[in-house]
């Protein structure tokens, strides 16, 4: 049946939702533009007429879709070269949806979608959809094909496991920026102690390079051998500006509500590196350089002000 314009402007107005669930969900952009696309054209072959609650009927829709997307994407990354990492979303992106609250905010930042990995595709559904969205474990349920008592269960399980893998604490945007210009400050200051003294003990680096851009496979563990580490990634030399095209403008920002260094090359983002910060430190450095994963941050940089670059480096 053909779609009335009353019936296209309903789907458009639940897009942002369903991207943003999407996004939590894949950890990729474009697989979630194309699981909202997929559910777009699943509505338009529709009796929609017929649908009682459109947002219920869409939401079920896109998160079955995204479910399917998982188990085939978990193959896939069995084979993908290196450390996978989520597709990180610069400040202000619409896809990092709704951040009213605490839970919100703290279900898209980059560590607990790096913790999200190991949830199985129904846990990962379970907890974004109640943790970020605040759906009713009755709606979940229905969503999901569980009964109430099990969509709870697995919430639970699945919080527990997420809480677990994280001490995050959360920081407004000026602390954010603070943390970064101290974190540089150490990194290009030639010695390893002030980077030290800045992480936790237990502190790692993970970086993905997606095999297109060089990246340690195996992370970094512990706070001296991540300082060493960042002090020579942050040390200028002919070979890493020929990798990515010349010197780099180094800014602060924040990535998926995370304080995060973002490195420019001629208006290309080359590297978006997000920071976990915790009471006693800064925790880890998730580092993502892979050109395929960074193209919506490039064009998000483009349609913004960012004033002037802290550092050029390399």
């Amino acid at each position: 049946m053909a779609l009335t314009a009353q019936d296209v402007d309903r789907f458009e107005a639940s897009r942002p939702r369903l991207e943003a669930i999407a996004y939590r969900l894949l950890g990729s952009t474009s697989e979630a533009e194309d699981a909202v696309q997929e559910t777009f054209l699943r509505w338009q072959a529709a009796d929609v007429d017929r649908i009682e609650v459109p947002e219920a009927w869409l939401t079920k829709v896109l998160t079955n879709l995204c479910l399917n997307q998982l188990t085939s994407a978990r193959a896939r990354r069995e084979t993908y070269v290196g450390q996978w990492l989520p597709e990180p979303l610069l400040a202000g992106d619409p896809m990092l949806g709704p951040a009213d609250t605490a839970e919100q905010r703290e279900s898209v930042s980059y560590a607990v979608l790096a913790v999200l990995e190991r949830l199985s595709p129904g846990e990962r559904a379970v907890y974004v959809l109640r943790e970020a969205f605040a759906y009713p474990h009755r709606e979940i349920a229905e969503i999901l094909d569980l009964t109430e008592a099990a969509s709870q269960q697995i919430f639970h399980r699945a919080k527990k496991r997420v809480a677990a893998g994280k001490a995050r604490t959360e920081i407004d945007e000026a602390a954010a920026r603070r943390v970064v210009e101290e974190f540089l400050a150490a990194a290009t200051s030639g010695r390893t102690e002030p980077l030290v003294r800045l992480l936790t003990q237990d502190a790692v680096a993970i970086g993905d390079g997606g095999g297109k851009v060089p990246a340690r496979a195996k992370a970094f563990e512990g706070a001296l051998a991540v300082a060493k580490f960042m002090r020579g990634l942050f040390k200028p030399g002919k070979a890493k500006r020929d990798l990515i095209g010349g010197s780099a403008e180094i800014y602060a920002t924040t990535a998926n509500g995370d304080p995060a260094v973002v490195a420019v090359v001629d208006g290309r983002v080359v590297g978006v590196m997000c920071l976990e910060v915790t009471a006693g430190g800064i925790a880890a450095f998730r580092s993502q350089a892979n050109p395929d994963k960074l193209e919506r941050a490039t064009r998000r940089w483009a349609a913004a002000d960012h004033g002037e670059p802290l550092l050029i480096a390399f």
